[in-house]
């Protein structure tokens, strides 16, 4: 663990090189520091300048700090491609390498949504955000946002009326509540949820670091559902982050003259966001509908004229499921075409199912 802080603190390494360079090491951190630097200015996307920052750092005391604060206050650490690790992110080439999480929520559970809004929401959007987790209360359904004012704040407490679990994604360290009259409420969530960041500790709620606590709601969930913004609000950048990693998006709309639903509007309008009114329309657009009939299960043990890939494919499927696509990659070994013409393969003879997310089960 100490190497994994390390290499988030290496100047010049971003979460993109960082798993290059851990793919390169089977996710060993430990040898990208013990490497050569001839060995890694090889490796491609890395070069002398990034090679060079790897081997001048010596800042270790920094990350032995951090690991005291972990222990001390029974933080837990997410790795990228771990079992616990939130396999939605997998599929964001920018996904953080290392998560600190506090809470009890699973974050691979089934089916979660991310609301988020206007700081500076009206009663409109506090009225549509409440009717929409009222309807998703009996969906089992993980709420994520941004525990900002406005939207944020009313999704997580409405969550927890509800009795659904909500997590909270900061843009600063653990040890920390910004704002600071969300504290309470906070301590709540770790019961209820949980408290998510990227960000190593004492590190302050600073401008630029919004925009990274975005593509962590967008990149975490099956969808985002935009409530009420500007076309120039933090909702939209969390949109646009969605859409880039194929997220579903949903957005309200609001009158044409309201300030507060421009970037609503705008994203329907641009065919970046899929209107809708309630949380139904949210349910039967990601499938989540619960009263289809299920088709006959089909005898696994039947199928004896699969390719080796197939097999592989199938044995990861039968020890878990749903599996998402590049937690696929990751374990089966193969190559992402020879997944991709596995899973085509069996999901034509009626053997596995994609679900929304990129996730796939047996049938």
């Amino acid at each position: 663990m100490l190497h994994h802080i390390a290499l988030t603190l290496v100047p010049n390494i971003g979460d993109v090189h960082a798993k290059v360079l851990l793919q390169a090491y089977n996710n060993d951190a430990q040898k990208i520091f013990e490497a050569r630097k001839g060995e890694l200015d090889k490796i491609p996307g890395i070069g002398s300048v990034r090679a060079k920052s790897i081997k001048d750092f010596t800042n270790f005391s920094r990350a032995e700090e951090e690991l005291a604060f972990i222990e001390k206050y029974k933080i837990e650490t997410l790795i990228y491609g771990a079992e616990k690790y939130p396999k939605r992110l997998l599929n964001c080439y920018d996904a953080s390498t290392l998560l600190y999480y506090r809470g009890n929520a699973d974050l691979n559970t089934a089916k979660i949504v991310s609301i988020v809004g206007t700081r500076n929401n009206t009663d409109y959007g506090k009225l549509v955000t409440e009717k929409l987790i009222d309807e998703f209360a009996n969906h089992d359904i993980l709420i994520i946002s941004g525990l900002a004012y406005g939207v944020d704040s009313i999704a997580h407490k409405l969550a927890m009326k509800n009795n659904l679990k909500t997590v909270g994604v900061l843009a600063h360290s653990l040890d920390r509540i910004y704002p600071s009259t969300h504290t309470n409420m906070a301590k709540e969530m770790v019961e209820q949820g949980g408290l998510l960041t990227e960000f190593i500790s004492d590190t302050k709620p600073d401008k630029q670091n919004f925009p990274k606590r975005n593509r962590i709601v967008a990149g975490m969930s099956d969808c985002v559902i935009v409530i009420e913004t500007s076309v120039k609000g933090g909702s939209m950048i969390t949109a646009e982050l969605a859409n880039s990693y194929n997220k579903d998006v949903f957005a309200i709309p609001g009158k044409i003259n309201d300030s507060k639903s421009e970037g609503c509007n705008f994203l329907i309008k641009t065919n970046k966001a899929m209107l809708i009114t309630s949380a139904e329309d949210v349910i039967e657009q990601m499938q989540w509908t619960s009263n289809k009939k299920s088709k006959p299960k089909i005898q696994r043990e039947l199928f004896i004229d699969l390719t080796p890939d197939e097999q592989i494919i199938i044995k990861i499927l039968k020890e878990q499921s749903p599996v998402h696509i590049d937690e696929m990659y990751l374990k089966s070994g193969l190559s992402s075409s020879h997944v991709a013409a596995a899973i085509l393969n069996l999901e034509l003879q009626g053997i596995i199912n994609q679900l929304p997310g990129k996730l796939y089960k047996m049938v």
